[in-house]
């Protein structure tokens, strides 16, 4: 199973629309930290639309916590408009965790450093922009983890 991790997710549209991408493409969410919004929000259930109750979702108070569920063989990839390395680099894994800062800062400061040798950014044409929106991202980190995994299972 491939995973998406948001850490400390703000805007409840990006995360439910997430959800449904995340519910369609068979991924497992992850909320970690603190979130900037409540899980019972009408614009969180608006972009889930009636999908949210079937999402496959659980919320870690912390990073530590969500670290202590991972198994030995997890791959954990970074996405950040500070990755050095392409999306296109990335050899995609079973128990890949695809991991995601908040909308307005990113990740904390100190996964830069930790995880440098993880992080990876999606190319862009244009320097005109900083960054796509959250949930356009991935939606396009999940499905080419797809194609690269399970471009003859899905349909």
């Amino acid at each position: 199973m491939m995973h998406v991790v948001l850490i400390e997710p703000e805007i409840p549209w990006n995360t439910g629309n997430i959800g449904r991408t995340c519910l369609a493409a068979g991924v497992r969410l992850h909320l970690v930290g603190r979130l900037g919004f409540h899980l019972d929000s009408p614009e969180l259930k608006r972009a889930g639309l009636d999908y949210w109750g079937k999402v496959d979702w659980v919320h870690h108070v912390t990073w530590e916590d969500f670290l202590k569920t991972l198994q030995d063989l997890s791959q954990l990839y970074f996405l950040s408009t500070r990755g050095q390395r392409s999306l296109w680099d990335m050899k995609v894994q079973d128990h890949s965790y695809f991991i995601f800062g908040k909308e307005t800062a990113g990740f904390p400061k100190y996964f830069y450093e930790r995880y440098q040798d993880q992080l990876f950014k999606i190319p862009q044409y244009s320097d005109a922009i900083r960054s796509l929106n959250l949930s356009t991202s991935v939606g396009i980190v999940i499905y080419e983890a797809l194609r690269q995994q399970n471009q003859n299972k899905i349909q």
